[in-house]
């Protein structure tokens, strides 16, 4: 351990010489040295009789290890005002059955502030809102519910907005400016065919509060780079993520990365996803806790993103050894498995299901494993499936399956929530459900524990907002109050194009998106499966 009187001393970074006159003129200088230079080594080795043999050699690995460490505890310090942050409104996210299937937050931007609901999704970076539009989703209409009231943003009503120049160190698309004043343009392009938002960044105010938002009164106003999307494309003009949708991912660009570099938060966040409501939870700087499991991320350069390894997995009595990535994606609805492992996966869990096999019309429900129920209440417990991580701890799948009724309610059957993918494995949100995930980017890992969102230690949200209904008091069904059954959509997949994987590959997984939101014709609600 480091003797506190050298870690004191080795605290100061001395550089060169200073000096400086009185008011009388006088001159006077003090020589400053590096902290690890030779005769500060010396100094402390003559008057405090400490051993500096263990310093790092300047140069050294070890040399800039020690210096980085210094100015992240420095950095950290720093950050001790806010610990954590979320969204003025609230840490409450919800889900909306009719804008996706996806996670949104309210959100508020600009100056006078306008309130937009926004898809979190992690598998891509860039903070869009629709604003000044050429091709937008409408933001009222029959498909939404009566409750969304959704609001627009445009730079020329804020007096705080900011045009992002090409010069800028954000800007991605310099090949496409003109000249260094150009207004930076964007264009993101998603897995679903033909979907893209294009537009031009802008910077602004984004207002969030400390800890869970329950009403301190004190607001932080962040400057944020983000999208004036002023052209979507594809699956973004149908109602998906209508208001805009919220990047998290690792790059520069992303929000996170902008509160951490700019010393609002650590270089972290947590999203919480609840087994039996539609409302969870989000917070920035969130660095989990002590008693979390954990698995480091996978960070390629080229494409950085949440990937984690995989050396086993467990579907029942089945133990299966091999070795994969899998992305974190909360952009995604239902998992996606690569052969060999879909292969697999799917027929040990077929192998030991009870239920009897559902020969469902596939050009209307994608799945490839479904079943019927026995009764139109429960269901036979399936096989347990869990995942061993890079690390060697396991994650358990809480909620594997889709409930399918008909409109009067009647429980007609089940799938398992997982789609065949070409060649990338993708963990969607439907395997996140009764976790509370931390992405630590400081770090570079995932956290992981159970959780049902509604502790105090996470929201000011009482309980009390969503309770079950329907007559078995112990089958809890997961539906949003609306005057007609919700339809189900699919979130466009909003994960940026891998260029490892080809244009064929990408059109393939976006058919299986396609079919889910235009063919689906069942109400898909989440029930509390019975013991």
């Amino acid at each position: 351990m480091e003797s506190p009187t050298l870690g004191f001393i080795c605290s100061l970074i001395l550089f060169t010489s200073l000096s400086f006159q009185n008011s009388n003129g006088q001159s006077y200088s003090l020589q400053m040295y590096h902290k690890y230079s030779n005769e500060v080594k010396g100094r402390i080795a003559w008057r405090h009789g400490l051993n500096s043999d263990g310093w790092p050699v300047k140069g050294s690995s070890d040399y800039y290890k020690a210096l980085y460490h210094h100015d992240s505890a420095r950095h950290d310090r720093n950050l001790a005002e806010h610990s954590s942050l979320t969204f003025l409104k609230g840490n409450e996210t919800v889900e909306i059955p009719h804008l996706g299937f996806l996670y949104y937050a309210m959100v508020q931007v600009g100056t006078p502030n306008v309130t937009l609901l926004v898809a979190l999704d992690t598998g891509s970076n860039v903070f869009w809102v629709p604003c000044d539009c050429k091709a937008c989703a409408p933001t009222f209409g029959p498909s939404y519910e009566s409750r969304i009231n959704l609001q627009t943003y445009s730079p020329s009503t804020s007096q705080t907005s900011k045009p992002v120049s090409c010069s800028n160190t954000l800007c991605q698309s310099r090949n496409k400016c003109s000249k260094s004043s150009d207004q930076c343009p964007y264009t993101v392009t998603y897995l679903s065919a033909n979907t893209s938002t294009a537009g031009t960044l802008v910077e602004d105010i984004l207002y969030l509060t400390p800890g869970d938002g329950s009403g301190n009164g004190t607001v932080v106003k962040a400057p944020i780079t983000f999208g004036c999307g002023k052209v979507q494309t594809g699956d973004l003009l149908q109602g998906l993520a209508p208001d805009g949708l919220l990047g998290l991912g690792i790059e520069p660009i992303s929000v996170p990365t902008i509160l951490y570099n700019s010393g609002f938060v650590s270089n972290s966040f947590s999203m919480c996803f609840p087994y039996n409501s539609s409302l969870g939870r989000f917070t920035f700087g969130d660095k989990g806790s002590s008693d979390q499991k954990e698995t480091p991320f996978i960070i390629d350069q080229t494409h950085p993103t949440y990937y984690v390894g995989v050396k086993e997995f467990y579907v029942g009595n089945a133990h299966v050894k091999t070795e994969f990535q899998a992305m974190f994606d909360t952009g995604t609805s239902f998992t996606h498995l690569a052969d060999p492992v879909y292969k697999s996966f799917t027929s040990n869990y077929h192998f030991q299901t009870r239920d009897s096999p559902w020969a469902v019309n596939k050009s209307s429900i994608p799945f490839g494993f479904c079943y019927r129920t026995s009764n139109s209440q429960s269901i036979n417990r399936g096989p347990n499936i869990s995942f061993n991580f890079n690390g060697g701890n396991n994650f358990s799948v809480i909620q594997p399956l889709l409930f399918l009724q008909d409109v009067t309610g009647k429980l007609l059957g089940y799938c398992l929530g997982v789609l065949h993918s070409p060649n990338i494995t993708i963990i969607g949100q439907n395997f996140m459900t009764g976790y509370r995930l931390v992405f630590d980017r400081e770090q570079l890992k995932l956290g992981w524990m159970e959780a049902n969102c509604y502790d105090l230690k996470y929201s000011n949200i009482s309980t009390s907002t969503s309770s079950p209904v329907g007559d078995n008091p112990s089958t809890s069904y997961i539906n949003s109050s609306t005057n007609s059954p919700p339809k189900l959509s699919i979130s466009p997949n909003a994960l940026q194009v891998n260029p490892n994987v080809n244009s064929n590959d990408a059109i393939h997984l976006s058919l299986y998106f396609l079919h889910i939101a235009l063919s689906f014709s069942l109400v898909i609600t989440i029930i509390t499966i019975l013991s």
